[in-house]
């Protein structure tokens, strides 16, 4: 699989960049996935069902239920035809380079990739129950890994929530590369804490005190075990109730600074925020303005002021 350097690894499903993979030799082209999220990241994309030596076109296969109660997924019509354990093997089989990315799109009620209501077949009408045979064994695999489906990208903060953790993902495994450290675990945990706490603050706690209870003969073991609970809180949405507690936080390391009115001006704001009359994008750029004008080292090092690239405009629409 090709490598851009400068943009981030990102499994997805092979239809949904247009390769004319389906059952029928159909495809699923997303136009907001390779336009939008291709100028950031590298897609690599991947079919488990032709690599399991299914081809193009095929009979389509389902999930159904067993007379024993087990989900297996079958050829349509003809159930001798099982091809769960070869799906399954099929995943562990790609796991050195899953664990390189960063994130994974998979296609929406897919049998063999989908994420989460798919399809259950059982004698009486399908239930929505159901995760793909490879997408299931993937996330068991590789359980902090970024993973969406292209249809839930189209709600904005589902999608938000997706690309920030897609990103802190490319920021740890920078992290790991550059030689793994209790000083930088600290440091990492430190960048992102505003973040954690927009999410869940049950989670925001748990982090801490991992991080504080860390030395430097177990931060290998401490931080896998940090990663995993990080990227479930973050799976987490953040609320707009959480941001606002972040937002006044952070207001108040300007406390000593603004004047009056200036103050007000930042108040209302949030409130505007609040009530739902602006997105989060409006009191996070005045933000910005002010500590430009008054500077603070833990704020300017902290994502949660810039957590992906202005352009991607995900913070305009929540």
């Amino acid at each position: 699989m090709g490598t851009d350097e400068s943009k981030i690894p990102i499994g997805i499903s092979s239809c949904l960049l247009g390769e004319r993979v389906r059952y029928d030799g159909g495809h699923k082209g997303h136009s907001y996935i390779t336009r939008t999220l291709g100028e950031y990241f590298d897609l690599k994309p991947f079919c488990p069902e032709l690599a399991i030596g299914l081809g193009i076109p095929r009979k389509p296969i389902r999930l159904s239920r067993s007379d024993k109660g087990e989900i297996r997924c079958i050829e349509i019509n003809d159930s001798s035809k099982d091809y769960t354990e070869k799906l399954s093997e099929c995943a562990d089989a790609q796991q050195t380079w899953q664990r390189q990315l960063c994130g994974y799109i998979l296609k929406k009620d897919s049998p063999s990739c989908g994420m989460e209501r798919v399809k259950i077949w059982d004698d009486v009408m399908p239930i929505r129950e159901g995760v793909g045979v490879y997408a299931d064994r993937m996330m068991q695999n590789v359980p902090y890994l970024p993973v969406e489906e292209e249809g839930r990208l189209g709600d904005a903060v589902l999608r938000e929530n997706f690309i920030q953790r897609v990103f802190i993902m490319r920021r740890w495994h920078q992290l790991v590369a550059d030689g793994l450290t209790l000083a930088g675990l600290i440091g990492f945990h430190a960048r992102h804490k505003l973040i954690i706490m927009s999410h869940d603050q049950i989670y925001y706690q748990k982090l801490g005190r991992l991080v504080a209870s860390a030395g430097k003969q177990d931060v290998a073991e401490k931080s896998k075990e940090y990663l995993l609970e990080l990227m479930a809180g973050l799976k987490i949405r953040a609320t707009r109730k959480n941001h606002v507690n972040v937002l006044q936080h952070i207001q108040g390391y300007l406390k000593n600074y603004l004047d009056k009115e200036d103050k007000q001006e930042m108040i209302q704001t949030i409130e505007n925020y609040r009530t739902g009359m602006v997105p989060l994008i409006v009191p996070i750029t005045l933000l910005n303005h002010f500590f430009r004008k008054h500077p603070n080292d833990y704020i300017e090092n902290s994502w949660y002021m810039r957590p992906y690239p202005a352009e991607l405009s995900l913070q305009n629409t929540i």
